[in-house]
């Protein structure tokens, strides 16, 4: 007989070292990414107004197709990605997918410094930057499912959110701070925190398919993971109402128009340094709620608490367009994106159990195609609206539309509402 006592499950899966690996890895590209997205936005719309005279309804009409351009490739390339992450070690195709946000990150490093920005260089950037996320994505989502035991998956998808959330809540506001101070300090510290993150996830040990399917013609299994939700009323309701309430309530893209144009304080536009705030604020209301729901995650009535959850960010987007304080518009943002927290730790943590492994990267695939069709189409959508009805009126018209979708899907997917646990369907 062996001495040696058996090694103790995990109660948590920040006791598991790949886990750890996953999680800061994460929590780097978090803030890598959030806080240059936010830096390039503003650096576009203040190009389009600045060196290119626009008006600000042309200038906001530019934030949209920067919106537009990081979609298009996440929507050609979607179905490959899903493919590539369920045919190859989903370890490697992360690591790969960072390290080409890492050039994006060091030539905008660059371009700030050498002052040689314009707008084709900016959506030409914005571009890879959506063709690092397409594969990075479907990747990425389906590589905790590998390293922790379903049991304890609930209580680290709320521990996901919160590396992304901190990372959202701390990129933009570093990032503001550092663009402030000195314009390309923000973009070189995105480089280093991408180039950390790839390093970290290398680090996980391999992980190969379960299964054998590099013998499957690539378009078949294309075809089996659209068939896979299409048959899954739960998952396709799921996925398509974060779809359609975050295409017409999102109002991130506007931000820029609220801090140069519309908000101020003593009188004066609260500009880059407000915007980085502005844009943290979702952030910090999310991370707040990820790190309850880590410790208490809910339980029940799952299903109702997240239609409930998507209300409330359609009113709290309401609610942020119509003020004009911006201590109060902090505060509504920061709802915004504590109720947006709710439905996504929830919607995560029921899909990702009612998906089997051997086609979870092709439904990760899907969802991320889902999620980033509502972000980069969104901003489109909120440019052209901001266009037509100013920003006020865009951001107004996207909270009643969020509403108005989540009350439709409560009745034409009531599989939703009748979700009750997070029983898992597949192991």
């Amino acid at each position: 007989m062996s001495d040696t006592a058996p090694t103790p499950e995990p109660t948590s899966p920040l006791q598991i070292p790949d886990y750890r690996r996953f999680w800061t890895a994460r929590l780097a590209s978090a803030f890598a990414t959030t806080g240059m997205v936010v830096i390039l936005g503003y650096q576009l719309y203040d190009v389009a107004r600045g060196a290119y005279g626009m008006s600000i309804g042309k200038a906001s009409f530019q934030l949209g197709l920067l919106g537009l351009v990081q979609f298009l490739p996440l929507f050609l390339l979607t179905p490959v990605a899903g493919v590539v992450a369920d045919r190859f070690d989903r370890r490697l195709v992360v690591t790969c997918s960072m390290l080409i946000d890492t050039v994006v990150a060091l030539v905008l490093t660059l371009a700030t410094w050498l002052q040689v920005l314009n707008l084709p260089l900016l959506f030409g950037l914005g571009a890879l930057h959506g063709t690092a996320r397409v594969f990075l994505g479907p990747a990425l989502s389906s590589i905790a499912p590998n390293v922790v035991p379903p049991a304890l998956l609930p209580r680290a998808v709320a521990i996901n959110a919160m590396a992304w959330q901190i990372g959202s809540l701390g990129g933009p506001a570093l990032a503001g701070l550092m663009f402030a101070a000195y314009a390309p300090a923000p973009y070189a510290v995105s480089t280093v925190l991408l180039a950390v993150g790839a390093v970290r996830i290398f680090g996980i040990r391999p992980l190969p398919p379960k299964e054998d399917n590099r013998n499957v013609h690539p378009i078949k299994q294309i075809r089996e993971g659209l068939s896979f939700v299409w048959n899954e009323r739960f998952l396709l309701g799921c996925i398509t109402l974060d779809l359609f309430a975050v295409l017409l309530g999102g109002a991130t893209a506007l931000l820029p128009v609220f801090a140069r144009d519309i908000l101020t304080i003593d009188g004066h536009a609260v500009g880059s340094y407000g915007l980085g705030f502005m844009r943290a604020m979702p952030g910090l209301g999310a991370a707040l709620v990820a790190t309850f729901l880590s410790r208490r995650p809910i339980e029940q009535e799952v299903g109702n608490k997240m239609l409930l959850a998507v209300i409330a960010f359609g009113a709290a987007t309401i609610g942020f367009a119509l003020s004009r304080n911006f201590a109060l518009s902090l505060v509504f943002l920061a709802l915004i994106g504590a109720s947006d927290m709710v439905s996504v730790f929830i919607r995560n943590t029921l899909v990702q159990l009612h998906t089997p492994d051997g086609v979870r990267g092709r439904v990760s695939s899907i969802s991320g195609l889902a999620i980033s069709a509502s972000n980069e189409l969104g901003e489109m959508q909120s440019g052209v609206a901001a266009a037509l009805l100013g920003a006020t009126g865009a951001v107004v018209f996207g909270g009643v539309g969020a509403i108005v979708v989540t009350v439709l899907w409560a009745f034409w997917f009531p599989e939703l509402r009748r979700a009750r646990t997070f029983a898992a369907k597949y192991t």
